[in-house]
């Protein structure tokens, strides 16, 4: 017999809406939203999630509500809306708690302009929201060098000015103000003053700048050279800021990008907007991802959050993947050209302020740190277990000659010295690097194995296919196939080799996954290459020491634990040797040298 639950999935309709869960004690756990909600609920219910907090979602879900809607565009609006709303527990939430600085153009006869946090309804003009108060200073700097407007707070009636109520200012004087207070500056000057202004705080300097080259053509014909020198001041000022804007075709205008960058844990969206060709605002959003969403999910949801948050009305939007945001929207993925460019530095943004982050969390919360990396190494290479210890190994030998193999260990992704270790290939006659890490890798884990040693969750062979299968034959004969995952990696193109699959895995060079790996492969090439040398000079040493009359075996262990090496010896004194050997041998030694 079926259950309720399974009712109420059977009856689901297959149009577009919004479906919301619940748990026993009726509280909302997750909304979301489907192009088909039948299909879309019954996928949670029908497959393994991966995902452990996707798995214990669907355990603890006992009813579900839904909203039909005509199109997946309004699903999204409404997805968002109760999102924000009934704040479910396993949704991104899409909030932070930032009050965005505005520029205020008052509602007033002759208006002021500052800016404010707070939003009044009185008729005034807000432009805006900003991002940092640093841009809008920027702007009202700029609008003060160009255009003197009052900031007093008085009540510029027609019937104060005409009855003389006040008085010019400070302002007046030093030239900030063209005094409208006492009737100096007429109402239409000032208005027109007021309208170049929400053209620039629009993003379009065209019509500034046109007037500006005009006046001052006008000034230098009548002779007024100095007020000419003024105005092109202020045509520099405004140039000089619209170039520091400005970075591709004048022609694109009023248009909005957004480009995603996640891992496993986070995702972060930057949102560019565009008006006459430069960036007139900037913002990233961070996301704390609750599911195993998608990035098409998370950016159809941040594109609708800040187009609300920021009242955005661009009838275009850039990204660099398909959505479905409705019909009064033209959605572009551009390939090539201008619209690419400023995608490309959309996502390089999104990027910086992604590592900028990770590089504060490895500072402020380590464990969060290496929770994160170990979560993406265990995604990347496909295991079904986070990696926290790793062995890695590598053979070393020059013509066949002092065959060593190195082991490094890997603690959370660093490295743990204490634990490393060398081996000199005892049953391996030759150069064979096969039957060396076949040797090297039994003799690690049967010892392992006896000693009731903690196991690794994953070893790395520096080689190909032929040292992985020598390795897995090891592997094989301790009973240990399935209980570690083992993976060898090719050195000319980063290739990662997994047990049966002669095709290999490539990494995004960038990726940290395989920069541990390398880092891995590096220790292990670095830690065995210091012990054949160790061995090549006490091999050496020895050999140099067997040609001196009167030296034997003792006295040539004794020299080799003090000396190590031939260059030591030959470069010592004949005092220095003496107090390992005694001063009769010294001088037998000291002298073969001389004359050798």
């Amino acid at each position: 017999m079926q259950t309720p639950l399974e009712l109420q999935i059977q009856t689901l309709p297959e149009n577009p809406g919004v479906y919301q869960y619940y748990d026993k004690d009726e509280k909302i756990l997750y909304v979301g939203k489907a192009k088909n909600l039948k299909k879309r609920v019954q996928s949670y219910f029908t497959k393994n999630h991966d995902n452990y907090k996707t798995a214990v979602l669907v355990k603890k879900i006992v009813s579900i509500k839904h909203i039909v809607v005509p199109t997946e565009s309004d699903a999204l609006l409404l997805e968002n809306n109760l999102i924000k709303k009934l704040q479910p527990r396993y949704n991104v939430l899409l909030r932070d708690d930032k009050t965005y600085p505005w520029i205020c153009i008052k509602n007033e006869r002759f208006p002021r302009i500052f800016s404010t946090r707070k939003l009044i309804k009185d008729g005034s003009e807000y432009y805006g929201p900003y991002t940092s108060f640093k841009t809008v200073h920027t702007i009202l700097d700029l609008i003060g060098a160009l255009y003197p407007l009052r900031t007093c707070s008085y009540d510029l009636s027609k019937a104060n000015i005409d009855n003389g109520k006040y008085k010019v200012c400070l302002e007046y004087h030093i030239g900030n103000c063209k005094g409208p207070c006492e009737a100096f500056e007429s109402f239409e000057n000032y208005q027109t003053q007021v309208e170049k202004i929400r053209q620039i705080l629009r993003g379009n300097f065209k019509e500034s700048l046109k007037d500006f080259k005009k006046t001052m053509i006008d000034l230098a014909q009548q002779m007024q050279f100095e007020e000419a020198q003024k105005t092109k001041e202020k045509i520099e000022i405004l140039e000089n800021y619209q170039s520091k804007s400005t970075i591709l075709n004048p022609k694109i205008s009023n248009i909005d990008v957004f480009s995603i960058v996640s891992d496993e844990t986070m995702a972060y969206v930057n949102f560019l907007q565009i008006s006459h060709g430069a960036i007139v605002r900037s913002h990233t959003l961070e996301i704390k991802k609750k599911l195993d969403e998608t990035n098409e999910e998370l950016l159809a949801l941040a594109v609708v959050e800040l187009r609300e948050r920021f009242h955005l009305n661009a009838k275009e939007v850039i990204v660099p993947m398909a959505l479905d945001l409705g019909e009064n929207i033209k959605v572009t993925v551009p390939q090539l050209g201008d619209k690419k460019q400023i995608l490309d530095l959309s996502e390089r943004n999104a990027k910086y302020y992604r590592l900028e982050q990770l590089k504060q969390i490895q500072i402020v919360d380590p464990e969060r740190h290496t929770h994160r990396i170990m979560a993406q190494m265990q995604k990347d290479l496909r295991l079904s277990e986070a990696p926290r210890r790793i062995e890695c190994f590598d053979n070393s030998n020059i013509q066949g000659t002092h065959p060593v193999s190195s082991c490094v260990v890997f603690k959370d992704a660093k490295p743990s010295k204490k634990d490393y270790r060398h081996f000199n290939i005892k049953t391996v006659e030759g150069p064979n690097d096969f039957a060396s890490m076949e040797e090297v890798v039994y003799r690690r884990y049967k010892r392992m194995l006896e000693e009731n040693q903690p196991l690794p969750q994953l070893i790395i062979i520096d080689g190909g296919k032929g040292q992985l299968s020598s390795a897995l034959k090891s592997i094989d004969e301790l009973g240990l196939r399935g209980k570690i995952a083992i993976i060898g990696i090719a050195k000319r193109l980063e290739e990662l080799y997994y047990p049966g699959d002669s095709a290999p895995l490539y990494l995004d060079k960038k990726s940290e996954t395989l920069k541990v790996i390398q880092y891995l492969r590096n220790e292990a090439h670095r830690f065995g290459i210091t012990h054949h040398r160790d061995q090549r000079s006490k091999s050496a040493l020895n050999n140099s020491l067997e040609a001196i009359p009167g030296i034997g075996e003792k006295t040539m262990i004794a020299l080799m634990k003090q000396f190590k090496s031939v260059k030591r010896l030959q470069l010592a004194s004949t005092e220095a040797i003496a107090e390992v050997v005694g001063l009769s041998k010294a001088k037998k030694i000291s002298d073969f040298y001389k004359n050798n």
